[in-house]
This record gives C-alpha cells, sequence and structure tokens, in this order.
C-alpha cells in the first residue's frame, strides 16, 4: 500500500487518546464489532479560547444588555445561528465590550468557545477565511489530514460539527463581509460576535446579523474608567482635571487606559501638568487629521505621549517590533529583534505592558492593538535608519530560519533539510530539549513562520525566503499543514529563482511537490518533482538527484506504474550506493521490495527487507524499521510462512506502541488482521481491523480507514457473515471512490459483487482494472471475468 505521506520519514502523530476504549476483545464478539463510537467521539473537543476578561471594565450596561436581550431573541429563531455585529471608531472598546459579555455569558454555550483575530485593519496580512476555518477545524478535533483544501468543503465540514453544538464564535477586528460568512454556522444553536470599525451593512442585510453602534464614553463614564485605573495611586485629583483629560483622549477608552496608566505611575505629579504635557503634544500632532479627524488625533496624540514617556530601551523594542512579521510573538523573538538578553527583553516588554502599549494574552505571549502595531510602524520608519531597519529585519528573520532549524532537527530527526554555514553572530536561536518542547514553538511561532517567509521575500531577502520554506518542510510533514506548506513553498520556489540559487529552486521544488503529494494531488506533485530533478541534475546534485529519483518512484507507486516506480527507485539505489548513505540505500531498497510485493514476487521482497531491517536497526531508525517489519510480514504472509509473519508484525507493532506513533500503529494493524484472518483466526482479525479502523477515524486518514474496514468485510464474508460484509464492502468502497484511490476501489468491487451477487460491482472493477497492467491486478482481471455470469 503506498503512501501519500512523505517518501523519507513515516508520519508521526502522538496523542493523548490512544483509541483503546473502543477496541472490543475477541471473547466479545457474538453479534458484530462495533465501528461506531470511534466516529462519534473523533472530534469530542470543548475548545475554550476567550482571552481573559478586561480589568477595569466601566459601565456599556445599556449595550451590555441589549447584547443579552439579542442573543435571547435570536435563540428563539430556528433557523439561522444569531449574529451580532458590534461597530464602533478604532479605540472605542469594541473588544473589550465583546469579550467582558462574552465572559458573562460563556456557561450558556457549553460546548465551548471560538475566537479569532481577524487583523482586518492590521498593519501586515489579513487572516483569510481559509487560514481561520483551517485553525478552527483543529481546534474542534479534526486532524489536518482529513481538512479539506477547499473553501467552501471547509465551510461545509464546519457548519456540520457546530449544527448540534450551542458554541460563542468572537470574530475580532473584521474588515468586510467576505471575512466572515464562511465562519457562520448554518444552524441554530450557536452565536456569533463580530466586531468592527465598518458597518458591515451587508452582512445586516444579507445574513440577518444585528448591528450594536458602539459610541466613545459618557463624560462620566471616561471619569469613572481613568478613575478606576489611578484609584490605588492618586487620591488627590480633581474631578475637573479628569474631564480635562477624558476630553483630551476623545473619551475613547484604549486612549484612556494608556493616559489613565500613565498618571498611576507617577503619583507624586500633579495632574495638571500631565495634562499640560499631554496639550503640548497634541498641539504638535498633526499627521491623521486629513484621515481620522479628532478621534484619530486624539489617539495619537496620547500614544505619543506615552511613548515618550519610555524609559529609551522600552522605547527602541516598542518601535522595532514594528518591524517583527506578526503582531503576536513571544520574549525570545523581541530579544533577538532588539538584540538584547532574554531578561532585559522581558523587562523592557513588563514596561509596554504596564504602559498599555502592548496587550499580554496568554503567558509568555504578547500582542499589539492595530492602532499601536501601526504606530510603532510609524515610529520605526521615522526614527530608524534604512540601513538600521534593514539589519533588524534580517536578524530577526534570521532567527526565525535557524529556530525552525532547532525545532525541525528534533521533529524531523532523520528528513530535515539542514542549513549549511555558520550562524549569524548576532543571532541566538531558539532552543529545544527535546520533540514536545519544539512542537510547543512550532505551535506557537506558525503564522509568525508563514509571514516571515513572505516578509523575507518582500524585503529582498531570498536566501532566508527559500531555506525557512526548506526548513520548515520536515515540520509540515508531520502536521499536515497544508494551506502553510503550500504558501511558504510556493514563495520558496520564487525566492530561490529570483536569488538565482538553483540548488534553491530545487529545495523549494521538493517542499511544494512534498505538499503536493501529501495532500493527494498527484498531477502537482509529479511536475514539482520532475522539475526538481531536472534541477538537481543540472548542477551535478547527485544526493538531490536520487531523492528526486525516489520520489517519483513513490509516485509512481501510488499510481500503480509499478515499472516505471522500480527503474526510478533503481536508478536511486545506484547513486545512494555511490555516496555510501546507508540509510538512504535502505529506504530506496525497502521501497523497491514493496514494489515487489505489488507485482507478486514476495521471495524476492523478502530477502531484501531481511537486510533492510538490520540496517535501520542499527541506525536507530526505528520508523523504518517497523515499516520494513511490516512489509517483511506482508512477504512472509504470502509466502505462506504464517508464523513468521505474525513474529514480524508483533515486533513491528511493539515498536508503535513503544514510539506513542498511533499512525505506525494503526497501518500496521491492517497487516495483523490479514495474518490473523490467514491464519483462521477471524475473531482476533475483527478486533485488529477494529482498532485499525478507530485509530484511522480519530487521524482523519480515510484512505487507510477504508484499507481496515474491507479487511474487515473479508473477514464478516469467511465468517460466513454476507450481510454484514457486504456493509463494510460498501463504505470501504464509497470512500475509495471519494478518494479517487481505483486500484483498491476495484479491488473492494470485486469483493462485494462476489458477496453481493452484484453483477453491476463486478462489471465496475472489470472497468477500472483496464487501466493497470501488472501481475496481480492480471490476476484480479482474471478473477472477475470468471465471476461475471455471462462471461
Amino acid at each position: 500500500m503506498p503512501d501519500d505521506r512523505d517518501p523519507a520519514m513515516p508520519h508521526v502523530n502522538r496523542l493523548e487518546a490512544s483509541g483503546s476504549n473502543d477496541v472490543v476483545q475477541a471473547r466479545d464478539v457474538h453479534g458484530g464489532v462495533h465501528f461506531h463510537r470511534a466516529a462519534e467521539a473523533a472530534f469530542a473537543v470543548t475548545p475554550s479560547q476567550l482571552p481573559g476578561d478586561v480589568r477595569g471594565f466601566v459601565n456599556r450596561h445599556a449595550e451590555l444588555a441589549t447584547l443579552t436581550s439579542v442573543a435571547e431573541e435570536r435563540h428563539d429563531d430556528a433557523l439561522a445561528a444569531a449574529v451580532t455585529v458590534i461597530t464602533g471608531t478604532a479605540g472605542v472598546g469594541k473588544t473589550s465590550l465583546a469579550l467582558h459579555w462574552a465572559h458573562s455569558v460563556r456557561d450558556r454555550f457549553p460546548d465551548g468557545q471560538l475566537y479569532v483575530n481577524l487583523r482586518g485593519y492590521d498593519p501586515g496580512q489579513p487572516a483569510i477565511p481559509e487560514e481561520v476555518l483551517d485553525r478552527f477545524l483543529r481546534d474542534l478535533g479534526v486532524p489536518g489530514s482529513v481538512i479539506p483544501l477547499r473553501l467552501d468543503e471547509r465551510a461545509s465540514l464546519y457548519r456540520s460539527l457546530l449544527a448540534t453544538r450551542r458554541m460563542l464564535i468572537v470574530l475580532d477586528n473584521a474588515a468586510t463581509p467576505g471575512q466572515i460568512r464562511p465562519l457562520l454556522p448554518g444552524t441554530v444553536g450557536c452565536l456569533v460576535l463580530v466586531t468592527s470599525r465598518s458597518h458591515l451593512s451587508g452582512l445586516v442585510a444579507r445574513d440577518g446579523a444585528y448591528r450594536l453602534g458602539l459610541d466613545i464614553l459618557l463624560e462620566d463614564d471616561a471619569v469613572a474608567l481613568l478613575g478606576t485605573v489611578t484609584a490605588r495611586y492618586r487620591g488627590h485629583d480633581q474631578r475637573h482635571e479628569l474631564v480635562e483629560l477624558a476630553r483630551l483622549c476623545a473619551r475613547l477608552p484604549l486612549a484612556l487606559r494608556i493616559a489613565a496608566e500613565r498618571a498611576a505611575s507617577r503619583p507624586m505629579l500633579r495632574l495638571d501638568e500631565l495634562i499640560a504635557d499631554l496639550r503640548d503634544e497634541s498641539a504638535l500632532w498633526d499627521a491623521l487629521t486629513s484621515e481620522g479627524g479628532d478621534d484619530a488625533d486624539a489617539v495619537r496624540t496620547v500614544f505619543a505621549w506615552s511613548y515618550r514617556a519610555l524609559p529609551e530601551p522600552a522605547a527602541r523594542l516598542f518601535r522595532l517590533l514594528g518591524l517583527h512579521p506578526g503582531n503576536e510573538f513571544g520574549a525570545p523573538a523581541a530579544a533577538a529583534l532588539a538584540a538584547v538578553s532574554a531578561a532585559q527583553a522581558r523587562q523592557q516588554l513588563d514596561v509596554l505592558i504596564g504602559a498599555h502599549l502592548l496587550e499580554q494574552p496568554a503567558p509568555g505571549r504578547y500582542e499589539f492593538h492595530d492602532l499601536l502595531r501601526a504606530y510603532a510602524v510609524d515610529q520605526v520608519r521615522h526614527l530608524e535608519s534604512a540601513e538600521t531597519r534593514a539589519e533588524v529585519s534580517e536578524r530577526i528573520l534570521s532567527w526565525y530560519l535557524h529556530s525552525a532549524d532547532a525545532a525541525a532537527a528534533r521533529i524531523a530527526v532523520f528528513d530535515r533539510y539542514e542549513l549549511t554555514g555558520a550562524l549569524p553572530a548576532d543571532v541566538a536561536p531558539a532552543v529545544f530539549d527535546g520533540h514536545e518542547t519544539a512542537l510547543r514553538w512550532y505551535q506557537a511561532e506558525n503564522s509568525n513562520l508563514v509571514l516571515g517567509t513572505r516578509a523575507a521575500a518582500d524585503a529582498g531577502l531570498h536566501s532566508i525566503a527559500w531555506r525557512l520554506a526548506a526548513v520548515l518542510r520536515g515540520i509540515y510533514i508531520h502536521q499536515n499543514a497544508f494551506d502553510d506548506w503550500l504558501a511558504t513553498s510556493r514563495i520558496g520556489v520564487d525566492s530561490a529563482e529570483r536569488d538565482g540559487d538553483r540548488r534553491g529552486q530545487a529545495e523549494a521544488l521538493e517542499s511544494l511537490g512534498r505538499a503536493y503529494f501529501q495532500s493527494r494531488r498527484i498531477d502537482e506533485a509529479e511536475t514539482s518533482h520532475r522539475a526538481a530533478l531536472a534541477m538537481r541534475q543540472s548542477v551535478g546534485d547527485r544526493f538531490g538527484e536520487a531523492v528526486s529519483l525516489n520520489t517519483l518512484g513513490l509516485i509512481g507507486l501510488r499510481r500503480r506504474r509499478l515499472d516505471e516506480a522500480r527503474t526510478y527507485f533503481e536508478q536511486a539505489g545506484v547513486i545512494f550506493a555511490e555516496l555510501g548513505d546507508r540509510r538512504w540505500e535502505a529506504l530506496i531498497r525497502s521501497n523497491l521490495a514493496e514494489t515487489l510485493l505489488e507485482v507478486q514476487q514476495p521471495r524476492d521482497a523478502a530477502d531484501i527487507l531481511a537486510d533492510v531491517v538490520t540496517v535501520f536497526r542499527e541506525l536507530g531508525d526505528r520508523a523504518s524499521e517497523g515499516n520494513a517489519l511490516f512489509h517483511s510480514s506482508w512477504a512472509q504472509r504470502e509466502l505462506g510462512n504464517l508464523d513468521t509473519a505474525r513474529a514480524l508484525i508483533d515486533e513491528a507493532l511493539h515498536i508503535a506502541e513503544e514510539e506513542e506513533a498511533q499512525v505506525w500503529q494503526a497501518h500496521w494493524l491492517v497487516e495483523l488482521g490479514a495474518v490473523q484472518r490467514a491464519a483462521g483466526q477471524l475473531a482476533d482479525a475483527l478486533v485488529a481491523y477494529q482498532r485499525a479502523a478507530a485509530i484511522q477515524r480519530q487521524l482523519g486518514d480515510r484512505s487507510r480507514e477504508a484499507y481496515a474496514l474491507d479487511g474487515a468485510g473479508q473477514a464478516y464474508e469467511e465468517m460466513g457473515r454476507a450481510e454484514d460484509a457486504i456493509d463494510f464492502y460498501r463504505t470501504a468502497a464509497a470512500t475509495h471512490r471519494d478518494q479517487n484511490d481505483r486500484w483498491h476501489l476495484a479491488q473492494t468491487l470485486y469483493r462485494l459483487g462476489q458477496a453481493a451477487d452484484d453483477t453491476r460491482s463486478l462489471q465496475q472493477a472489470l472497468d477500472l482494472l483496464a487501466e493497470f497492467d501488472d501481475p496481480r491486478a492480471a490476476a484480479l482481471h482474471a478473477a472477475v471475468i470468471e465471476a461475471l455470469p455471462d462471461r
């Protein structure tokens, strides 16, 4: 069974759940093994994603009551999910209101809350619906391998998952209805809360959203907000002074909080002196008058007033953060950006948090309000030279490149693009002590890694851009993060071409080809890998040439062009033998053995695999060792050596258990079932197939789930339970058809036709087999001909 995943390293996905709760023992098999509980529980995840509530929230009683009233009224509408849009000018407190209300009603939504910042007005790239749906689906427990590529299919799956749930979805900082519509549930039970500076009239008119306009605070409320923040530090301020300070802040909560924090941090300075400073700042500020009017002037004035009061190290970090590729980041990235120690960076970040110039959505993570990020960008452009900006950008992007390389070394030990050359003197990348810490870093930084790749290309740092795409390949292989993988690979291809680096082009093309291959876009994968092969041959890259030949062999195996696959594997094997690369030579021989098994030459395959297992064991490559044992079991089973086959597959499954690798376990359990069926242990085989199907459903690998279902059908048929067999064959056939897996579909249709005495299924199998000309296909073709009643 050819694998659509990476050709060099079996996919690893460590999960907390083992799937064992869905397993029944052989002694319990009477009425049948039930495969349904795993399907129901596969996406049983309750996200809780609301950022923290706002400290010192003041008033807005009428707006809060309106939100509650609208939510209750809309819940009675059985036709659609309730959608409320909070609109208002920048800094008026839309997000604070939304989060404060959401926290107050979260208990009404027992199935959880989803939150996303759509970055609609951020200086960088806004979030797109495809990106958000990918994240939401993963957060709901959908494995990456089952997430569709097309937007409409993702939206459909999302709506299906929410159809019977009561969830609260907060879509913050939306710019257009187009950002929002694919994220709306389709049925009642969920509530969607949107914040936007736009009126989003289309969403109101077409989608029935309720719009709540948010105005600036009333004078008394603005004064109360100032007092809430300053009360513990200042007890002598006069009301008329607070009124004047509120006026200068345009009674906008964002500006009020920043001004109040500055007043609180200087308790011995009279408020009228602070107000005089703010008036002076206001007189100097006129940059945004034409765009934003008085409100924008007031906000930017307060930003400048607070920024100028910062200690210089914190002020420098604030403006340099305007060069960070994303609006959210960790302390190590900030340290790398400013070329300071981690301790110094945390100290300066604490100053910025205290001044309300940054937010802290989670421990160790920091985030800009979009207005403040725009201000930071403006300051760095005005106060730092072009040379300094270029130096800082290259330093932070190099930090991401080398940190990603360090993470890949832990996540993808045997399959990674290794950076060459000396580490830049001013870059100290992240260090990881194991797989889990590296994976957590990637999960926190994955958005910045994509944005960083794009930023490197936009800045003309093409060498960093294509290398970042190549390094990330080893991580993406294990995450099925196809959107990010394809995006970075395409940027990498373009940057390597602009850089004039043909080796780099080949690496980027390989990344792109692997992303296509793993996402089952085989035509595009073949095009990319053929282009990479040509590049590598043109520059004399023998190692890369052999890697490309191997991948083209796997594509041939996937398409069941077995002679072609064998030729590619043999060519790659010769090169790796010349290079003396034992691991790659063993991988090629393992792939060649699989090809021999497909053409019914199990003896030759078994001879190869016996040597290959030894090599992988000596190298400590557990994944490849287990896969070779799996193929060895297949070979021995076909030779009739069932005891040997059983020992080999048990050894493979022991490796999967030790490594906590459910992907390997689920795939290899199907072979265990086949060995048990061959030995007449039909009840045990059903348990193996059930375990495989349950885990594959959790992992989202529909093709491999269908292999297990087909095996269960065979076991039932051999038990004399034709009706059960037919049900499983039909389910497997439907999946093979959906996946366009024509070879496995032909096999299952033949079995279905036999079990159900269904001429139509047999004829369909015969039509499909016309595409294949190998010995196994020829034997199946003859069997179908014999089974057809009119032949």
